[in-house]
């Protein structure tokens, strides 16, 4: 039974990698992220789940005759931390997907 050993070592570290990737997804989901567009009049803010958690607004920015700046602004803070959250889950992913050949953009 040459090569069982190397099996079981394997499966284990297989397992831990399994574990450990687990544990870094619960810490990004719990990770908090903002963003802000307007020099600060809009803020956005999500979790790690992509999951809007408050959106600030500053009075002075709203302006009833101008709504379409309100809402671009609100976009652009939106796309942002949405994207922060992205890359924070690629590079915390990536080290464990790292030589592995998946398929692009799997994390």
């Amino acid at each position: 039974m040459r090569g069982g050993g190397n099996m079981n070592k394997m499966m284990k570290q297989m397992q831990k990698m399994q574990k450990d990737m687990m544990k870094a997804q619960e810490d990004l989901q719990a990770m908090s992220f903002e963003a802000t567009a307007g020099g600060g009049m809009v803020k956005v803010v999500a979790n790690g789940s992509k999951q809007i958690t408050d959106v600030e607004i500053q009075e002075e920015v709203v302006d009833p005759d101008d709504v379409e700046m309100l809402q671009d602004l609100i976009l652009a803070a939106t796309n942002d931390v949405l994207k922060q959250v992205d890359d924070q889950s690629n590079e915390t992913m990536g080290k464990f997907t790292k030589g592995m050949n998946l398929p692009g953009g799997m994390f």
